[in-house]
């Protein structure tokens, strides 16, 4: 039986890792973190060098076909647009338990081993996209890339304690998004750059180089060495004695930590919201608001580089507080941007310059919003599972994603149809009804809920 140095065995509920000693309240080891990193809120990347290039080059590659998916898919097989949005869909939907299965496979072989082979999938399915001449052959290529996108976010947040000084999580969640934002953004514009000057056929080339750069992320998370190891003295949680066999988590237990499945719940209230940019914003701004084409890339654009260059110093700042209060500040002023997207339908008539500039504010709150909440809910989803075995809760967390993924076309584009106003009203109530669930994520205080003496 594992039991913590000076203190008394007795019953307990499963080990917590604990917030990290200057974890809130001010940014930790300000000594460490001088000069331009500092100002720029990189946290310490000693040691990480595999780890970040690792990253970089998949979202590089995702970005390659980011907005081209569909594109590709019509010039390959010549299938008619509904029959390829239902093929994707169907792929989608059948890779859902993916997040049970790298739950699983987190358990028993570690975060870093299922990240890699879920690299090996992706490239296997990209691979195929190669061949896909039907309906039902784009649904089982689709089918492994996103069980393999799954599988990767299943266990990938559990690498960040791995490659980080104590202290520094929410900071490398930040660094995480910021990196993945410019990686895709760069891939994307050299694929339209491409498509622009070659044609339709380049796009062949780009589903080989996307294969070919998880095949390379996977290599560098393999050869990966990273500078702490979940049994290691200096991570959070409770120390393994040698010898002592790990606890095995349960889906009974997950069941029965409410204040996880709280988690989940917030964040499937923050998934919904991140689908605006790829399934309501371009239909929104171009047939409702009918502002034109151009307004609709602007604003991805707006999205993608505040996000890109903002969410290192705004995310350093923000560790001066809880992650439950960055959360539901992030929430509040999603509600927000949701309030300033609705308001060109109060008025019509309105001058095309002024929806343009009230469009540009909410989503430079939107983003906001996803600086202030993403990297929070990202560091919480691995502190609030247990110290060992948390394979489950990994996985209830990334099927908050998977199933808000799925939801939000029909739900959104519906709710669109039937009233322009209703999907923002539903995800402002969304939002703000996750303010006191971000607050009730809040740790108590006594020491005594972990482990009573007797």
């Amino acid at each position: 039986m594992t039991v913590r140095t000076g203190r008394r065995p007795g019953r307990r509920r499963a080990a917590r890792r604990p917030p990290p000693a200057g974890s809130y309240g001010a940014p930790p080891d300000p000594g460490r973190r001088r000069g331009l990193r500092a100002r720029a809120g990189l946290p310490v990347l000693t040691g990480a060098g595999r780890f970040v290039a690792a990253h970089a080059v998949d979202s590089l590659g995702t970005g390659l076909l980011f907005a081209f998916t569909v594109v590709y898919l019509t010039h390959a097989t010549h299938l008619p647009l509904a029959e390829i949005g239902a093929a994707l869909s169907l792929g989608n939907l059948l890779a859902l338990p993916a997040p049970a299965l790298g739950g699983l496979l987190l358990d028993r072989f570690g975060p870093k081993a299922v990240v890699a082979a879920a690299n090996l999938v992706c490239a296997a399915g990209f691979a195929g996209f190669l061949a896909v001449r039907s309906a039902w052959q784009i649904s089982l290529a689709y089918l492994v890339v996103q069980a393999g996108i799954n599988l990767y976010w299943t266990a990938a947040r559990n690498l960040v304690p791995l490659a980080c000084v104590p202290g520094e999580e929410r900071l490398w969640f930040g660094f995480i998004s910021s990196l993945r934002n410019l990686g895709i953004g760069a891939g994307a514009t050299v694929s339209a750059v491409a498509l622009a000057l070659f044609g339709s056929d380049s796009l062949y080339v780009f589903i080989a180089a996307n294969a070919g750069t998880f095949l390379c992320a996977a290599a560098l998370f393999i050869t990966w060495k990273p500078a702490r190891t979940p049994a290691a003295p200096d991570t959070p949680g409770p120390p393994r004695h040698d010898g002592a066999p790990a606890r095995r988590g349960s889906w009974a237990a997950l069941l029965r930590d409410g204040r996880y499945l709280l988690l989940v719940a917030a964040n499937v209230a923050f998934v919904l919201a991140q689908m605006v940019p790829p399934v309501l914003l371009a239909v929104y701004v171009t047939d409702t608001l009918r502002a034109g084409t151009w307004l609709a890339g602007a604003l991805l654009v707006v999205n993608t580089a505040a996000v890109a260059v903002l969410t290192p110093a705004i995310t350093r700042r923000s560790t001066r507080h809880r992650p439950d209060r960055a959360i539901a500040g992030g929430f509040l002023v999603g509600a927000g941007s949701f309030a300033l997207f609705a308001a060109p339908l109060a008025w019509r008539g309105a001058p095309g310059w002024a929806v343009a500039c009230v469009l540009v504010a909410a989503m430079l709150l939107f983003s906001l919003s996803e600086i202030l909440s993403s990297p929070a809910l990202n560091e919480l989803s691995v502190a609030m599972a247990p110290a060992e075995a948390d394979g489950r809760h990994q996985a209830a967390f990334q099927l908050s994603w998977s199933l808000g993924g799925a939801a939000a076309p029909v739900v959104l584009t519906a709710l669109l149809s039937r009233q322009p106003v209703l999907p923002w009203l539903l995800l402002a109530a969304l939002s703000v009804l996750a303010v006191p669930a971000a607050h009730a994520l809040a740790p108590s205080d006594r020491p005594d809920l972990e482990e009573p003496l007797p």
